[in-house]
């Protein structure tokens, strides 16, 4: 009996060592979780139960643990590189096959997908074809990397002060070249359906008290009559603005439809009818469409605008056109958006990284390449996004290392070498004993 428990002991010594000797060597594999030995003892049982004075048959492996504590958090400064701080495993999918990681290698494919460095799709919540984020659909991650589209220029909103104090300009009649003729002025860029850009500009001429009007031109021309060569070409839009004896724009405006700038009596105008030109460059200089499709109406939003005694001041101006851009970078937020910067300044949601956890993620299956599938012991898995329930966040660029911890390893490597060597002393002495007994006369 004592060979086979020595035996036993040897066995398990020898199985602790390589548990051991795996976690070292995984000491820099990202994501890599350490395993530990759960031995259990032997005791010999009969129909009856057993002895309670029995002495044992020895040890077993009852079971290797996996350790899911958390591993440290490496800055690694790739776009693309992911680490779990917190609960939750990377879905990847490998031809429709699901697995859980928590090595954040990722990057792309040569159809833009979001791959792992084993080649398998990073799963999450895509975006439908009018860039809307799709909760709740799982799918794999793709990252549009064409040019972004340019949009069209359909809202120009402006907050504005007009000096009170600014009397009637002496020089009649209005002329842009001519700042005699006006009070202040100001520009902002427009862009048409091609993504070019015009300057709409904007002169403010006082009327009498309490009394404006607001010129417009684009690129220095009527928007409505912009291929004229003549002076009539640079006729302006014109629209009133009164306000009140406190300064306050009155919302409620002339409607100057005849001349395309249409007050809609909120305090916003609509510059209806635009062509897009472009000049020939010569001097005098024609100007012609530019074959970008006619804009149907611009919104001009002037409420906020005040007539106070201070100098004039554009206080706020925001557009929502942009011309055309080239992705220039990608950033991922804590809660695993994943916005596409561009080259116009505009950026994009272009997916949601998803999280799995596990009521028992001891009770994952581990197959290798820092992968766990799911088991009847783990139970199904719970997918959310990061930072959502249990879940942890998602620090981008950074991975998360082993949890090995080498020094406790290197202990245990100890540990394992003398509980290997007491056994084969267990052997040992059994074998000089039974020598003896052999050899009685």
């Amino acid at each position: 009996m004592s060979f086979n428990i020595g035996l036993s002991g040897i066995r398990a010594a020898s199985q602790d060592l390589n548990i051991t000797g795996n976690n070292i060597a995984n000491a820099s594999t990202v994501g890599f979780k350490q395993s530990r030995a759960e031995f259990q003892d032997l005791y010999a049982s009969s129909m009856l139960g057993s002895g309670r004075n029995q002495t044992g048959s020895g040890v077993l492996l009852g079971n290797v643990g996996q350790l899911f504590n958390q591993g440290t958090i490496d800055t690694t400064g790739n776009a693309l590189d992911m680490g779990v701080n917190g609960n939750g495993f990377f879905v990847t999918s490998n031809n429709g096959a699901i697995q859980y990681t928590r090595a954040g290698y990722f990057g792309t494919d040569k159809d833009g997908f979001i791959v792992d460095n084993n080649g398998y799709k990073l799963q999450g919540y895509p975006t439908s074809a009018t860039g809307q984020l799709q909760d709740g659909v799982r799918g794999d991650l793709r990252l549009e990397t064409t040019n972004q589209a340019p949009k069209a220029t359909t809202t120009v909103a402006q907050t504005l002060n007009l000096n009170s104090t600014n009397t009637v300009p002496v020089n009649t009649p209005f002329n842009a070249d001519d700042p005699t003729t006006y009070n202040s002025s100001t520009s902002v860029n427009i862009y048409d359906a091609e993504g070019n850009s015009h300057v709409m500009s904007q002169y403010f001429v006082k009327d009498g008290a309490n009394s404006w009007s607001m010129k417009v031109l684009v690129d220095g021309r009527n928007p409505l009559d912009g291929r004229s060569t003549n002076a009539d070409g640079a006729t302006p839009l014109s629209v009133d603005l009164d306000f009140t004896d406190k300064g306050l724009l009155i919302p409620n405006q002339a409607d100057n439809a005849a001349s395309g700038l249409v007050s809609n009596g909120d305090g916003t105008f609509a510059l209806k009818g635009w062509t897009p030109v472009q000049s020939d460059g010569k001097t005098p200089a024609t100007y012609v469409a530019n074959g970008a499709a006619a804009t149907a109406s611009i919104g001009v939003d002037l409420r906020g605008t005040t007539q106070y005694n201070s100098a004039f001041a554009v206080n706020s101006v925001n557009q929502d056109g942009y011309t055309t851009g080239m992705l220039s970078g990608l950033e991922i937020s804590d809660t695993g958006q994943i916005f596409a910067r561009y080259t116009n300044g505009q950026s994009k949601v272009q997916g949601q990284v998803v999280l799995a956890n596990f009521a028992n993620v001891q009770g994952l299956t581990p197959i290798g390449k820092t992968s766990w599938v799911e088991s009847a012991d783990s139970g199904q898995p719970v997918i959310g996004t990061p930072r959502s329930g249990t879940l942890g966040a998602l620090q981008a660029g950074s991975l998360e290392a082993s949890n090995v911890d080498i020094s406790t390893e290197l202990v245990d490597l100890i540990v394992a070498q003398r509980n290997y060597q007491a056994n084969a002393k267990t052997i040992e002495t059994e074998n000089a004993v039974t020598q003896t007994i052999i050899n009685l006369r």
